[in-house]
């Protein structure tokens, strides 16, 4: 094929691009046209997005919770297994705006203990049978203080809140955006065939597709920002109320620092393992959880503020169980 009937083939078929381009964005712009002129009045609009917009929210939390319950193997612990556990979170609740959670142990591949839903139904503890061969009663303690303290406010739920509207928001900016996304794509698409340069995205109109497509992926990646930033918020109040109900900070700084050493991979290429803990920037913005030495630090200063120990009494029975007790 000559040159010239390449350029030929290429600038119809360029043209055709742009048509079907142009095309997609008209239909979508007036279906968006369509939606607008149907609208009701300005306040009862606002209410049905915001309605929409907490609903899908609370749909999601709803079935995450349920299927992270569904998704591990637990087995509940009842209280004649493990009474004096049982007792030390009944002094716990008792002690917090909590109704009394269920409890679950698992078998999970790194110790472990998280805390699901909440609110009036009490929510329910999931603890990794390691932890009762990893720490002592008074560490298990903090650590379900924690967890309660996490119930105590339904961090869960407002988290999941936060996160469902952020990302409605970037999720309703993109469908109006639709239509340019879909017209500069085709005019970027039928630009470069037409100028015989079909792997070509060099042009203006790519350069503004770039833009705005990363204009919303920015907007995605705030929305991501704010709400593990509001979680790792969370994480620091939940230790602190854990310490404020056991007087006893530094047994929540022994906790957290005996699950990280034994979270942390040992085989020989550790190294390179996905798992090491880093001190990337990206990771820790990322991340749900601030570092390990951020909350020990926070709590070795509470302790020191406090002076001698206030240990508070987890309940009736002062027994201990020791570590790998009963509780398992």
């Amino acid at each position: 094929m000559s040159r010239l009937a390449f350029r030929a083939a290429a600038a119809v078929v360029g043209v055709a691009l742009l048509a079907a381009y142009l095309t997609a964005a008209l239909f979508v712009a007036d279906l968006l046209r369509a939606a607008w002129a149907a609208r009701p009045d300005l306040p009862v609009l606002l209410a049905l997005l915001a309605a929409g917009a907490l609903g899908s929210a609370y749909l999601s939390y709803r079935l995450g919770t349920a299927q992270i319950l569904a998704n591990i193997e637990r087995d509940r612990v009842p209280r004649e297994r493990a009474p004096d556990l049982h007792r030390r979170i009944d002094s716990l609740a008792a002690r917090m705006d909590v109704a009394r959670p269920d409890l679950y142990v698992t078998d999970a591949r790194a110790p472990n203990a998280f805390a699901v839903g909440g609110g009036s139904d009490g929510g329910a503890l999931v603890i990794d049978r390691s932890l009762f061969r990893l720490l002592s009663p008074r560490e298990i303690e903090a650590i379900l203080a924690h967890e309660l303290a996490h119930l105590e406010t339904n961090d869960g739920f407002a988290i999941a809140m936060a996160d469902g509207i952020g990302r409605s928001l970037v999720g309703f900016a993109t469908v109006l955006a639709l239509p340019a996304l879909l017209a500069l794509s085709g005019l970027a698409a039928a630009s470069a065939w037409i100028r015989g340069r079909p792997g070509d995205r060099s042009g203006p109109f790519a350069r503004l597709h770039r833009t705005l497509a990363g204009g919303l992926f920015a907007g995605f990646v705030l929305a991501t920002l704010v709400s593990r930033s509001r979680s790792r918020k969370r994480e620091f109040a939940a230790d602190d109320r854990a310490a404020e109900v056991t007087g006893d900070p530094m047994a929540l700084a022994r906790a957290l620092r005996r699950i990280e050493r034994a979270a942390e991979p040992t085989w020989p290429f550790a190294p390179f393992s996905t798992h090491k803990r880093t001190d990337e920037p990206a990771e820790r913005w990322l991340s749900t959880h601030p570092s390990t030495d951020e909350r020990v630090e926070r709590l070795r200063e509470m302790a020191e503020s406090q002076g001698p120990t206030r240990r508070i009494p987890a309940g009736p029975s002062r027994s201990s169980g020791g570590r790998g007790s009963s509780w398992r």
